[in-house]
Order: C-alpha cells, then sequence, then structure tokens
C-alpha cells in the first residue's frame, strides 16, 4: 500500500510539498441533538474525510486520565482524620494584643500647662475578648497611675454590644467609658495576628508626648556672667602659702562639755579651710585630727530656713551667697563654721606677716586662755513636792532624795529607853455641834517614837460608835511645811490647851498622874509652864490658893468675861441657879464629868480656850470642879 504523498516527512522548510490532487477540506460534523438534547461526538474522519488513524479521547476523559493515573500508580488514597476540637480560651490562652496610644486631659487653673498628654497601653484578652487599659509609671510625676481601667469586657454602644478585636486598628479613636484614646501602634504580634485575618492596618502614628514633661526634663538655663578674677593667677601667686590660726571651742555651757583646742588653716591658693583638733597625750579621744576637712565654707545663706537641718543641705553656689575669706578671721574674735563656734586667740608668724602686708592689721595680741579659777555657784534648793498624805512624811520624802529610798533612820536609843512609856491624856472634841462637845477621848502620846493616837471609849446608848479614833502617827502643829516640820511634842500638852489633829480640835481637859510624875522626873526636859499646869491640876481642893494663882485666877475672869460679852452670852442668873440645885450638899464642889455634862446643857462654850483655862484653874483634886471661883465669870 502507497502512503499518500508528503506522509512521513518531517515539515521542515521547503520540504512540505502539497497533494495538488485534494479538493475536500471539510471537517467532520461532531455537534449533534439526539432526543431533544444536545451532545458531542468524537471525530471519525479526518479533514476532508481522511481516514484517522489513532483513538481520539475527549477532554472530559483526558482530565480523568489525569487524575486517575496517580491512583493507578500508587493505589486508592486515604482520607486524613479530622483534626481535634480546640476552645477558643485554649486556642487564645496567654495570647494578648497590645496597642499603644494616648489621650488628653484639660489641666485648669494652672500658668505652666492647659493641657495634658498621658500615655496609655491598651490590652485586648483573645481568650476571652476582654480589654484593660494600663498607664506606664512617669517619675515624679504627680498622678495616680498604673491600671486606668481594669480587664473586662469593654461597651461599644448603647444596645449591649461590647468591643471586638475587629474593631480595633492602628490611627484610630476608640472611646471607653467617656475617654477618648488615639491608636498609634501596635506590637509585632498584634500586626501579623491581625494581617493573618484578613484585617488592613492602617500605617503607624507617630507617638505624641507631654509639653510640660518634656519641658522639666530638659536642663536648666543658666545665665552666668565669667568672673573677671583669675583664679590661675590666685593659685599660681599663693600655692602653698597658708595661714594658720589658733582657736578654741568652748562648749561649758553644756552638759559634760569643755574647753577643746583647734587648728584652723586657710589656704590662699583656693580660699578653703581646714580645721584640725588638737589632741593631747592620754586625753581619751578618738585618733582622727580632721574636724572639717578641706573645702570652701559657706558664710551667709541665700534664703535658708532655721529650721532646715543643714546636715543634708548640698551647698552650691545657688545656696550661698558669701563665702568665707581671709578678712573673716582676725585674733580675738569668733568665728562660725558650720555652725559650731571657734574662738581665734592667737595666729603664727606668718600669718602676722601676711595680714600687716595685706591689710594693713597690727593687733595680733594673744588672748589668754588658761582656765579661770571656778566661782563659787550658789545651791540650788530642791523643790519638795507637797505631801500627798500617803504613809509618813520622813518616808515619803525619800522618794525626792535618791533614786533609790532608803528607810529614815530612827533614834534606837531613844526607842530603847522609852519603851512602853505613854503619856495619856482625856480631851473634848472642839465643835460647833452641841452632840459632838460633849463626847472624851482618851489621847496616848509615846515617847518611844513621838506618835500620838486618840481612842474614844464608847458609850452606850450615845448613837456614837466608839473605839479608834486615830491610829498610830506623828501629828504635825499648825503651819507646819513639808520643808520644815513640827510635830506635837509633850511639852505642848498642858491642861486646856488646844490640839489641831489634821484639821480637827481638841482641847486637853485631863490627865493620867503618871504624866505628872513622868514630868516631875524628868523636869530638866520640859518647860516650867507645862509643869505647873499639871501640877495645878492635880492640886488637892482644900490646899489654900497661893497668891500668884489668885491673881492669875482674877485676871482669867476678866478675860473670860469679855469674851462672852463678844459672843453674847446673857444666861448668868441661870446658871449659877443651876449649879446650887446640882450641888446639893453645898459644898461648892461638883464632878469633873457632872460639871461638864451641866455646863455642855445650858451651852456655856467650854470649847473656848480661855473658859478651858479657867475651868483647869478651878480644878481641885482628881476630877473635882471649884464650880464658886467657876462661877466669878457669870456675875448675876
Amino acid at each position: 500500500m502507497s502512503s499518500p504523498p508528503g506522509r512521513g516527512r518531517p515539515f521542515l522548510p521547503g520540504s512540505a510539498l502539497r497533494d495538488a490532487t485534494k479538493t475536500s477540506f471539510h471537517r467532520s460534523q461532531t455537534l449533534d441533538y439526539r432526543n431533544g438534547c444536545a451532545f458531542f461526538r468524537l471525530p471519525t474522519v479526518g479533514i476532508g474525510g481522511e481516514q484517522l488513524h489513532v483513538n481520539q479521547l475527549s477532554e472530559a476523559e483526558l482530565d480523568e486520565l489525569s487524575s486517575i493515573r496517580p491512583t493507578l500508580t500508587y493505589g486508592q488514597a486515604k482520607r486524613a482524620p479530622p483534626s481535634d476540637f480546640i476552645p477558643a480560651y485554649v486556642a487564645f490562652d496567654k495570647k494578648i494584643l497590645k496597642f499603644d496610644a494616648y489621650f488628653q486631659e484639660d489641666v485648669p487653673l494652672s500658668a505652666e500647662e492647659h493641657y495634658r498628654i498621658r500615655q496609655v497601653g491598651i490590652y485586648y484578652y483573645l481568650e476571652d475578648d476582654s480589654m484593660s487599659v494600663m498607664e506606664p509609671v512617669v517619675p515624679n510625676s504627680g498622678l495616680p497611675q498604673g491600671k486606668l481601667i481594669r480587664r473586662q469586657r469593654v461597651p461599644k454602644n448603647e444596645h449591649g454590644d461590647h468591643f471586638h478585636w475587629k474593631d480595633l486598628n492602628r490611627g484610630m479613636n476608640i472611646t471607653m467609658y467617656g475617654r477618648t484614646y488615639r491608636i498609634v501602634d501596635c506590637d509585632p504580634f498584634t500586626q501579623v495576628f491581625l494581617q493573618s485575618q484578613g484585617i488592613e492596618l492602617n500605617p503607624p502614628e507617630k507617638m505624641v508626648f507631654d509639653p510640660y514633661t518634656e519641658l522639666r526634663r530638659m536642663p536648666l538655663r543658666k545665665y552666668i556672667t565669667p568672673s573677671d578674677f583669675d583664679q590661675l593667677k590666685q593659685f599660681l601667686t599663693y600655692d602653698k602659702q597658708v595661714l594658720r590660726f589658733y582657736a578654741i571651742w568652748d562648749d561649758t555651757n553644756s552638759m559634760f562639755g569643755e574647753k577643746r583646742p583647734y587648728i584652723i588653716h586657710y589656704y590662699l591658693a583656693d580660699d578653703t579651710v581646714e580645721v584640725r583638733e588638737i589632741h593631747e597625750h592620754n586625753d581619751g579621744r578618738d585618733p582622727f585630727p580632721v574636724l572639717i576637712k578641706r573645702q570652701r565654707l559657706p558664710k551667709t545663706f541665700v534664703d535658708k530656713k532655721t529650721t532646715f537641718p543643714s546636715c543634708v543641705l548640698e551647698i552650691s553656689d545657688q545656696e550661698v551667697l558669701e563665702w568665707y575669706t581671709a578678712k573673716d578671721f582676725a585674733v580675738g574674735k569668733s568665728t562660725t563654721l558650720l555652725g559650731r563656734p571657734f574662738f581665734i586667740y592667737d595666729c603664727d608668724e606668718f600669718t602676722r606677716n601676711f595680714y600687716r602686708d595685706k591689710f594693713g592689721i597690727t593687733d595680733f595680741q594673744p588672748v589668754d586662755i588658761r582656765k579661770k579659777p571656778l566661782e563659787e555657784v550658789p545651791q540650788v534648793l530642791q523643790v519638795i513636792p507637797p505631801y500627798n498624805g500617803f504613809g509618813f512624811l520622813e518616808d515619803s520624802l525619800q522618794n525626792c532624795f535618791s533614786l533609790l529610798p532608803k528607810p529614815p533612820r530612827k533614834d534606837v536609843i531613844k526607842m530603847l529607853e522609852n519603851d512602853h512609856k505613854v503619856l495619856r491624856y482625856q480631851v473634848a472634841l472642839e465643835s460647833p455641834n452641841p452632840e459632838d462637845r460633849k463626847r472624851r477621848f482618851i489621847l496616848s502620846y509615846f515617847l518611844s517614837n513621838d506618835m500620838i493616837s486618840i481612842y474614844e471609849p464608847p458609850v452606850r446608848n450615845s448613837g456614837i460608835i466608839g473605839g479608834k479614833y486615830l491610829g498610830k502617827t506623828r501629828v504635825p502643829k499648825p503651819g507646819s511645811t513639808t520643808e520644815n516640820a513640827t510635830y506635837y511634842e509633850p511639852s505642848d500638852l498642858t491642861i486646856g490647851s488646844t490640839v489641831e489633829v489634821f484639821g480637827h480640835r481638841f482641847v486637853i481637859t485631863d490627865a493620867d498622874e503618871y504624866v505628872l510624875n513622868y514630868m516631875e522626873s524628868n523636869a530638866e526636859s520640859f518647860p516650867a509652864a507645862t509643869l505647873q499646869s499639871l501640877r495645878d491640876h492635880f492640886r488637892p481642893r482644900d490646899s489654900p490658893i497661893p497668891e500668884t494663882r489668885k491673881q492669875e485666877l482674877d485676871e482669867l475672869i476678866v478675860q473670860v468675861q469679855e469674851e462672852l460679852k463678844l459672843h453674847n452670852y446673857l444666861n448668868n442668873r441661870n446658871i449659877q441657879e443651876k449649879f446650887h440645885q446640882r450641888d446639893q450638899d453645898g459644898s461648892g464642889i461638883l464632878d469633873k464629868g457632872e460639871f461638864l455634862a451641866l455646863c455642855n446643857s445650858l451651852n456655856v462654850p467650854t470649847s473656848n480656850v480661855l473658859v478651858n483655862k479657867l475651868i483647869g484653874l478651878c480644878s481641885c483634886g482628881e476630877n473635882k470642879i471649884n464650880y464658886g471661883d467657876f462661877l466669878r465669870a457669870f456675875p448675876s
């Protein structure tokens, strides 16, 4: 079989020959309708009715073969198992979007700033869609910084919606709780996350800073005019030239203070001052000679408060108005260096020559600082506080004399010699109350320790409970003070005398015979008046009245009459009738108890000192009263 012309030859330029005998070039029909539906069929012949020698496949069959080829090669593919479900709060745990923002607030009533810029950080927590606003701490801002909005879901509008991360972007304003924040930038994680979610980010903006804070960070401008003084020339001229002054610090006014010697060095090269302490052998002080190191010392401050502590003041040219110079040091004058006064009493020869040549000063007479003899210090009297009434006065005073009080010293010899020796007296209470005037007491004086006790004998149906009235104690006299305390002694206890015991007055009406016997045996220790008072009290009633006693009785009667007239006592007729009625035998003598009871019933002022003394002079024998002499004071 012969092949068609040109078949099998390559289509090379100049070698493709056209079949001149071929006249049909139509294509075969591949599109047709069948049962009213359009369909496509593969061509069976080629162009011009040529026979097709290869199997032709449709595009769908070719696509199916391309997809089936891996399956035919490797087998049927297995579908991967679905991934596990991960909740959002686990997937986004600890994933936070951070935006840099700022807000502006007004500053009223301020001349230096009208508004304030405050930088904040807005944090969005992806796990629960909550937000928080934090303000970084700015030192010395005076503002309550830190957490401005705590972590929470921030409401977006009035409909109850909340802010979502889709609502946040750079270069936008966001209003939270009435405050508008301007978002300017975000961190790299936030940028990657938002871009991965298909959000187109706005370009970042430049952060705005607070103008007043930036102004404070700028250093203060100093307007200093350069001085005409040449410090280099001063250094070259006065290098290694030092003025030496000898001074003392007098601290004797304080407790344990003393005078301590010092040397003041003034360096002419740079106007600095150094103070050194002079140590003596075995002075007991630490071996640190430098009291003030070499430095410039301020003389006058610009505006220093007296209450400001100088130890924490950082001295600079702004705080000091004037510094110490060589003109401020002179012999015989005091200089205050850093709050401590120094008295300059001498200087060396170089210092004298310098002041003579530089300032024309020639008076360098040294001052004698030797210790002066101690002056007699006036004795300071110790102020004793008032007695509080607790315990004995001598025992309480020991608390004022010593930190560890000691018991007062006792007269042991007196206690041994007068042990169990007691002087007993009968006393009556001097009171405006008639019932109290009838009360009788026993006053006991203990010679061993000069203490007094008072006992009231119980009287039946008197309505008064008897017993101990005053315990053993020392009784001070009226007018006695804590500094000069005086107490009652046996010489003060006479018949008819008044004893004031802590505000209560008692009149001595009787005494034991032991009192008279004791005083007569120790007559040199007692006044004659005290002894005579007891002798007159115990004189027998039938003994004649001495002339001196009669004269004393007449004078006393006159005084009693004047006293009674002064008190308007006019019951003279009634008193004489009562006494004569009571004296049934007409002896002119009554028992002392009966006599006092009758006087009390007649309201005779027996508590009066003069009346009591008259009763004592009218006594005759023990417990007997010659009322005839007594009635002479009450003429009818």
